[in-house]
């Protein structure tokens, strides 16, 4: 099976930065940990690929 990369931007929910993750997309809901690539601190992401075309990320951090 190939994999899905794709780029999506968020914000942080810490600094406030927005970045860009890479998320996998052949996978329909996700969750899991990534840290910020501005401040350091760790983000939960949960992430719901509807389609090819449509993610839907959800970011909180640790206290949320």
């Amino acid at each position: 099976m190939l994999r899905e990369i794709s780029e999506q931007a968020i914000d942080c929910p810490h600094c406030g930065e927005r970045i860009t993750v890479l998320v996998d997309t052949s996978v329909a809901e996700q969750q899991y940990i990534e840290d910020c690539q501005v401040c350091c601190r760790p983000m939960t992401l949960l992430v719901t690929s509807l389609d090819d075309r449509e993610v839907i990320i959800s970011v909180h951090n640790d206290l949320d």
